[in-house]
């Protein structure tokens, strides 16, 4: 994955950019590369590879504990490996999704611009699909980097409960009151949970479903989706747009802030989530402070040793 494709939206081609882009940007910072590389996204403990040469590896995204060895790293740090070494995600703590890149390009075909893989479409990445046992990744322009950690301060919260902010959807009129109340002003006693029926298309939530008024038709004309788009088809539960889809036909209940669609690639299976109603002006003020935490994030990264 990388920062995705954009510009190709009216052909129906999805971003499919790295789901959590803050991570991205901490993991190419400590192997100094540049904003366009591409890095491996996984979800998940066992994801393990061995390098053909030596190498400075780096995780960010998911906290989790690495083994290389009899050596043991945490996530949101870069360290050196030797050719023959392995590394293993042996455990996740906090978070879904996590990024490993290398001190060398991932020498993989740009697609429209972008080495992002579209899994859908099976074009991007390697061979535009996801990666199994026995593949072999070449790396170009490698070079001999130290070992790195970011600062724990800079590293977001990714515990359940989940508090989203969101703006208005189109259709928010749509919808019966008391449901639409109960939908924007949940505690944490009453949350969506979080069902197994997710993928980097969507995100599917279980709990009280949003009723549409009477007269109003359940589904829409096909229309364009921002990623974060609060769909809400038929059966009133809502499903998260992220980055594989560019239009949809269900009725949208609200769009999450833009500060918090980094937090959507940590939600997993079982976790509990809150929506958060907010302004646009309150919305302008955390994408203002999020701005602010990649300049600290950069100016920090550039001062360690």
């Amino acid at each position: 994955m990388d920062r995705g494709r954009y510009g190709y939206g009216e052909a129906g081609v999805p971003p499919s950019s790295g789901l959590d882009a803050f991570a991205c940007t901490a993991c190419k910072l400590l192997l100094g590369q540049n904003d366009s590389a591409p890095l491996l996204e996984g979800m998940g403990p066992g994801f393990s590879f061995r390098a053909g040469a030596d190498v400075t590896v780096a995780v960010t995204g998911a906290k989790a504990l690495l083994r290389v060895g009899d050596k043991e790293y945490r996530s949101w740090s870069s360290f050196v490996m030797r050719k023959g070494d392995s590394m293993t995600v042996h455990t996740v703590l906090e978070g879904f999704r996590y990024y490993v890149g290398f001190s060398g390009l991932i020498d993989v075909p740009a697609v429209m611009g972008s080495f992002s893989t579209n899994l859908e479409c099976r074009f991007g990445g390697f061979e535009g699909r996801p990666l199994a046992k026995g593949d072999r990744l070449k790396l170009r322009d490698l070079r001999s980097l130290q070992g790195n950690t970011i600062p724990h301060e800079l590293i977001p919260d990714m515990t359940s409960p989940h508090r989203i902010h969101m703006l208005d959807g189109p259709e928010k009129g749509d919808f019966t009151e008391d449901s639409w109340g109960n939908f924007c002003n949940r505690t944490n006693t009453s949350c969506y949970t979080v069902s197994s029926k997710l993928n980097r298309t969507g995100i599917r939530l279980e709990g009280d479903p949003l009723l549409f008024r009477k007269g109003v038709k359940e589904s829409i004309v096909s229309e364009g989706v921002l990623p974060g788009t609060v769909q809400v088809p038929a059966d009133g539960m809502p499903i998260i747009v992220l980055f594989e889809r560019t239009t949809g036909g269900y009725a949208r209940a609200g769009v999450v802030a833009e500060s918090d669609l980094d937090r959507l690639a940590h939600l997993k299976p079982g976790d509990q989530l809150l929506f958060e109603r907010t302004s646009i002006e309150d919305a302008g003020r955390l994408h203002t402070a999020k701005t602010e935490a990649v300049s600290r994030l950069l100016n920090q990264v550039r001062r360690l040793p």
